[in-house]
């Protein structure tokens, strides 16, 4: 008798197990030694039967972490200089460590509030890990300041905030009642807040996604905080290789049509000038790992794995990006010379 055919998850289910995806990898790159993350273990199911990811997919992981964890630190080290705490905002954060490794490191007193959102399949799945596991639930605080609510699809604590919402709905909707209350908003429009997009408006509608980032800009407009962004996901998918990413997607009934307004690389700061931000910048992997990683850190990893695939691997991150920018309050020409230097620093061989 044959074993049955495995059955992959389809719609919703099928955008959700994405977030596995990457969980997996990014234990995998923690496991061979590319990335040191300490919190990723207690969110990945069986993690000691996982099989490590091909060198590609490790790679791969090694410069989105690197990349994305620099711009963070640069926004953070901002704020310092202008003596302001600030908020992160990560929607679809899925399965994300980076609220603990920044709760940990050096700017920790830099957060006023870092809020998750995803779906509520996901956000309960991550509170129950968090309430399991207490290398998790002691960052939070004090066990009487932290507290589960919505049939566990919600948690709160002083500075962490995980919240279920599906934002392919009206911003009115998804996004108004859970953080802009008119009489407590758990998001402060005064303060500098970043926002994180990893992989998530790839799968929304372009519509759907321009509403989110333009709620976001209303709301802080009417503020007086800085807003950044910084979307991690795929583009280019209209030549012959991006054709066979999407197919490959498509056979596990994912799709990607928030990828069609981004054709090509010079399309990418779009997505925050449509909207009327001052700043908006992209890099592709590829370029970063090229020119923005340090030399010394690229022999470090190279000694790490095999890599025949050279060519297959430059393709792959020349399709994938990572985009930043920021909307400033008006009348703040000072401070735009200065939030103008945020962004990937070149690095060279003689660095630290």
């Amino acid at each position: 008798m044959f074993p049955p055919r495995q059955r992959l998850p389809e719609g919703d289910a099928a955008i959700r197990a994405t977030d596995s995806d990457a969980a997996l990898a990014r234990l995998s790159a923690v496991h061979k030694g590319y990335l040191t993350d300490p919190y990723i273990t207690p969110f990945v199911s069986r993690p000691h039967l996982q099989h490590p990811r091909p060198p590609l997919i490790n790679i791969g992981t090694y410069v989105r972490s690197e990349a994305l964890d620099e711009l963070v630190d640069g926004w953070l080290a901002l704020c310092e200089a202008e003596g302001t705490k600030c908020q992160i905002v990560s929607m679809g954060a899925g399965s994300d460590t980076r609220f603990w490794r920044l709760a940990t490191g050096h700017r920790k007193d830099l957060l006023a509030k870092y809020i998750e959102l995803d779906f509520a399949e996901i956000t309960t799945k991550k509170a129950m890990a968090i309430r399991k596991h207490r290398e998790l639930s002691a960052i939070l605080g004090k066990p009487e300041d932290v507290s589960l609510a919505n049939g566990g699809t919600t948690l709160h604590s002083p500075v962490y905030h995980l919240l279920a919402a599906d934002l392919r709905k009206p911003p009115a909707e998804s996004l108004a009642p859970l953080l802009a209350s008119p009489t407590d908003p758990l998001l402060s429009p005064s303060l500098p807040t970043l926002l994180l997009f990893e992989c998530v408006l790839v799968y929304m509608s372009p519509e759907a996604s321009q509403n989110v980032l333009q709620w976001f800009t209303d709301y802080f407009t009417a503020g007086s905080g800085v807003l950044g962004c910084i979307i991690y996901e795929m583009f280019g998918l209209e030549d012959s290789f991006g054709r066979v990413m999407v197919n490959n997607l498509k056979a596990r009934s994912v799709t990607l049509p928030g990828a069609k307004p981004y054709p090509n690389f010079d399309t990418l700061p779009n997505r925050f000038l449509q909207h009327g931000w001052e700043i908006a910048r992209a890099l592709t992997l590829k370029d970063i790992r090229r020119e923005y990683i340090n030399p010394r850190e690229l022999e470090r990893i190279a000694q790490l794995e095999m890599l025949d695939e050279i060519e297959e691997l430059e393709l792959v991150l020349a399709h994938y990006a990572i985009t930043w920018g920021a909307k400033l309050p008006a009348n703040s020409g000072q401070l735009k010379a200065r939030w103008a230097d945020w962004g990937l620093r070149r690095k060279e061989a003689d660095e630290q």
